[in-house]
């Protein structure tokens, strides 16, 4: 019997990778795209997410290897090794949240089950861009 979860490019809660990459967008186009995952089929597309620069941008975490072949114009994808980015709490407390003046969780990672699904979020990033353009034409 195989284990479908052996293909699965997300993460198990618990077990976020050491070195995962960040995928960084704009925060509005961000915050459409964590909506548009959350109402999605599984309902647990996303994963942990940052508020980074200011609350500026949005950083979703992604399986690593990521940043290999993102190719999304209007974001980008970056390697991490995960230092000063504490991603999983120590035995029952919560996530310590990343330090000083630096990014804020959104979505931190005890709220969430997974890394976000880069081919998911791919997709709700088109979708999310496409929403804006058809907002950004009312005016």
């Amino acid at each position: 019997m195989t284990d479908s979860r052996n293909s699965d490019p997300r993460t198990p809660r618990g077990g976020l990778p050491d070195g995962c990459d960040v995928v960084t967008v704009p925060a509005r186009q961000g915050l459409e795209a964590v909506d548009i995952l959350r109402r999605g089929e599984a309902g647990d597309a996303v994963g942990p997410v940052l508020h980074e620069d200011g609350g500026c941008t949005l950083g979703f975490l992604v399986p690593p290897g990521t940043a290999a072949g993102w190719d999304v114009p209007g974001s980008t994808c970056r390697r991490t090794d995960g230092r000063g980015l504490p991603l999983a709490p120590a035995s029952g407390a919560p996530a310590p949240g990343p330090p000083g003046e630096g990014p804020d969780w959104l979505l931190p990672p005890e709220d969430t089950d997974l890394a976000t699904d880069p081919a998911a979020l791919r997709e709700a990033l088109g979708q999310a861009q496409r929403l804006l353009d058809v907002a950004d034409g009312c005016r």
